[in-house]
């Protein structure tokens, strides 16, 4: 490696030089890199890797598809490429039986696999050093995030610093699982997405622009998709605009209309208690915190939010359905009020919440997210949606609908 000088800065895309400087001071474990075509995920993996590997005789690597059919066309080709790239080439050995590259110089290993079974990656050894890079090509094509933990956990061990990416493009399902991993808060993950834009023009052709801004003109959503890698949904969810990040202290300290309500359950049904705020002007709903579990008391409940400060000067709208859990939150000083539940109701403040931008953090509402971006219509058995809003795994969502009924404009009278 001393006698060969690599400009890695030229061989980057600059849109990566955050990522690969957070690597070079060993910021995470866990890269994840998603988004649309031509965005240069696999292209900047395989040259960190290579280059990685070159400049830490310990390090060996190892690369996963979830078929072992798709790995030469790919991820193996895609690793020759930036062999080739970095001018190395003659100081590595590829080959395919068994698909591996050797670092001439010290042994070292690449090895790629397809995963059919994920116990099977217990026998993967390194015969020196140990397995310091891991890649998972094509994330969403895993079948869970258990499978990708098996592995994790048979390969990486025997090193103080391990390096794992994972790379895909966002399938067009919100609740994709691969699309909800990387909306999950982790300390120790650095999340990236890119696409086309983030790519010199010269590296990808100017045909590549010219395919890309004519779906663009001639079928939008299918260009969001493809192109830029949003999960744009299949038809079947029932909230559609959803904007999925951070929500700070600081924006917190400014919103003004605090809204709570209270859907109760005991088991399996959970209780599930929500505070949100509400932007008229922008018509966008901020949830703020939860708390929701099996087998709370109202106690409990009313402890838990005299505990978060949140029984002074916001009422709690509740579900109407139990006037002595009501009655029981107000002997306790909690500010409860009954849910105002006409015919209609349902329906009518579904499709409120629907037409609004719901904007979630996961870190402070998981449950809220995971319910909200799961909830989808329920097909019949030709696969045609069915009208209705299915009363399942939507105890968070009563809870808003129940909290906001003051912000229904419609309603504010009869409230």
């Amino acid at each position: 490696m001393s006698e060969t000088v690599i400009d890695f800065g030229k061989l980057i895309a600059p849109a990566f030089y955050p990522v690969h400087r957070d690597i070079l001071k060993g910021g995470h474990t866990y890269y994840d890199l998603y988004g649309g075509r031509g965005g240069l995920k696999s292209s900047f993996i395989s040259l960190e890797i290579i280059l990685g590997m070159m400049k830490d005789k310990d390090a060996n690597a190892a690369i996963f598809r979830k078929y072992g059919v798709t790995l030469r066309e790919s991820v193996y080709e895609q690793i020759l490429w930036a062999i080739d790239e970095l001018g190395v080439a003659h100081m590595w050995k590829c080959g395919i039986s068994p698909m591996q590259c050797v670092y001439l110089p010290t042994g070292q290993k690449i090895i790629f696999r397809g995963l059919d079974k994920a116990k099977k990656t217990k026998s993967i050894k390194a015969s020196q050093g140990y397995f310091k890079y891991l890649w998972f090509e094509e994330l969403d094509e895993f079948t869970g995030p258990e499978e990708i933990r098996t592995v994790q956990q048979s390969i990486l061990r025997g090193g103080e610093k391990f390096v794992v990416f994972k790379s895909f493009n966002p399938p067009i399902s919100i609740n994709n699982w691969a699309n909800m991993y990387v909306n999950e808060p982790r300390n120790d993950s650095y999340r990236y997405r890119s696409d086309y834009r983030d790519a010199p023009v010269d590296w990808l052709g100017q045909q590549f622009i010219d395919d890309a801004e004519h779906l663009r003109k001639v079928n939008e959503r299918a260009y969001q998709h493809e192109y830029l890698g949003e999960a744009i949904g299949t038809g079947s969810e029932v909230f559609e605009f959803l904007e999925i990040r951070a929500i700070t202290d600081e924006e917190i300290q400014r919103f003004d209309r605090i809204y709570q309500g209270i859907d109760f359950g005991w088991y399996p049904d959970p209780m599930a208690f929500i505070r949100s705020h509400y932007n008229p002007k922008h018509e966008k709903i901020y949830l703020l915190d939860e708390y929701v579990g099996n087998k709370i008391s109202n106690e409990q409940l009313a402890g838990e939010i005299k505990r978060r400060k949140y029984h002074y000067q916001f009422e709690t709208i509740c579900d109407s359905a139990e006037p002595k859990s009501i009655s029981d939150l107000k002997h306790m000083d909690i500010w409860a009020k009954a849910a105002y539940k006409p015919p209609g109701s349902v329906e009518y403040g579904m499709k409120w919440l629907q037409r609004r931008t719901i904007v979630i953090d996961p870190k402070r509402t998981p449950r809220a997210y995971k319910e909200i971006t799961q909830y989808e219509y329920e097909r019949d058995k030709e696969g045609n949606l069915l009208s209705g809003y299915p009363d399942k795994n939507n105890h968070c969502i009563d809870a808003l609908r129940y909290s906001l009924q003051r912000a229904m404009n419609s309603w504010e009278s009869r409230a």
